[in-house]
């Protein structure tokens, strides 16, 4: 039978087959199951090696359980080479039309398909293909590019598209992946190492090291460097290099300007605002803008930038300083993104809020802080909050051993405990 079928077969949950499916992230599932069942084409973006694909295998799972019939299931998953051949989406087209002659699937036929802003003109697959009335799909798409949406695609659909950014594990997931439990003991273990999915089978510390290299050496080289023509490859990595490190911290482009000058190291503002612009659309880190509460705009100049997992810290560049309580900042900032808030910096007079998050109607407030030892420091955490002149839900989080009483309406939350709050 013909070579490219063996490969499909291989992949596909077809006559009793399984693929490997990885940790259940059932929050994933759930939200996306929410959108099933109409032509509007399923898109997870995220960062390399955040489980994209254990996602749409477990998708293609829970349609089988669900009643479909896995032959009606294609998945194909550009990352593996044994799809190299495809490098159009004529090639696709192709793939498609020997499966359904092959396989013969009657009725609604689903699609799922890995890394696809790999395949050359995808997007007119997909839009043939979704809408297509005289054979029915329903498609399902990841990519490791946040622009992978701004182009062709978004102007061909219309709208006609869901789009599910993926994150690397949660602490709930940690706990659930180590068999542990909601306490701070795990939640240092979970801050001190990175919560992509591969890391929790690989066997050592030093192993892990190097996976967390070779997924920063990837990302950098193919996705930024090959792809944007990239003419100073090391001025890159040391940007993000220095984004790792100053993560939590209020910048702005003409002060990494300035820091490499200060270094010998002659850049210019265009140069360095268009890298970081490259390394925040793989998912590697992420820029929250400031937000005027008093005026309820935002202010353009410094931002903020978190890293995407702690592991680029903690794994390759330990050496600098950067303590716990910018940790805690960074996995409350990822929490927040998780439960679909957009995020904010806030400003408010000379104060500066460390989250303004928003989703639909919801409005949250948080400071994050370390540990709260005395008075003074709790001054200065529940301070910003307490000038705000509005009623929505206002947290200080933190590592403390004890829950600390409300204060003038202002919850105390301890960090491992932050997911509940934000349901």
């Amino acid at each position: 039978m013909d070579e490219k079928f063996d490969i499909l077969s291989k992949y596909n949950f077809w006559d009793g087959n399984v693929p490997a499916l990885g940790f259940p992230r059932n929050n994933y599932t759930d939200d996306i199951f929410n959108y099933v069942g109409n032509k509007l084409v399923k898109v997870l973006v995220g960062q390399r090696r955040v489980g994209k694909s254990y996602l749409l295998r477990q998708i293609a799972k829970r349609l089988v359980d669900e009643g479909t019939n896995p032959k009606n299931i294609l998945y194909i998953n550009k990352e593996f080479i044994g799809f190299d051949f495809i490098s159009n989406y004529k090639d696709l087209e192709d793939l498609l039309n020997l499966y359904t002659s092959q396989i013969k699937p009657e009725g609604k036929k689903y699609l799922l398909i890995d890394e696809i802003q790999n395949v050359e003109g995808w997007e007119h697959f997909v839009n043939s293909h979704s809408q297509d009335f005289a054979d029915q799909y329903e498609i399902f798409v990841s990519g490791s590019n946040s622009k992978m949406l701004s182009g062709e695609l978004a102007t061909l659909l219309s709208g006609r598209y869901i789009n599910f950014e993926i994150f690397p594990f949660s602490f709930s997931e940690f706990v659930g992946i180590r068999a542990g439990d909601f306490s701070k003991q795990y939640y240092l273990q979970y801050m001190e190492g990175g919560a992509l999915p591969e890391l929790f089978v690989l066997p050592n510390e030093e192993t892990k090291r190097n996976y967390i290299a070779a997924i920063k050496d990837t990302v950098l080289l193919r996705d930024i460097i090959q792809r944007h023509n990239i003419k100073d490859p090391r001025l890159l990595e040391d940007i993000f290099i220095f984004l790792v490190n100053n993560a939590a911290n209020l910048i702005s482009i003409i002060n990494i300007v300035n820091y490499f000058k200060s270094n010998n190291r002659n850049t210019t503002y265009d140069t360095v605002s268009n890298y970081i612009g490259f390394i925040t659309d793989t998912f590697l880190a992420h820029k929250v803008e400031r937000f005027n509460i008093k005026g309820k705009e935002t202010i353009s100049g410094n931002a903020k930038y978190y890293i995407n997992d702690l592991s680029f810290k903690n794994y390759l560049y330990p050496g600098f300083g950067y303590g716990l309580g910018y940790k805690l900042e960074n996995l409350v900032y990822l929490d927040l993104k998780r439960a679909g808030f957009q995020v904010y910096v806030g400003t408010i007079g000379d104060k500066e809020v460390d989250f303004v998050a928003t989703k639909g109607d919801r409005r949250i407030y948080i400071q994050s802080a370390y540990l709260m030892p005395d008075e003074k420091t709790m001054e200065r955490e529940y301070g910003p909050l307490e000038v705000i002149p509005d009623s929505y839900e206002k947290f200080v989080v933190s590592l403390d051993d004890m829950t600390l009483p409300s204060n003038q309406g202002i919850k105390h939350i301890q960090a491992w405990r932050l997911q509940d709050f934000l349901r």
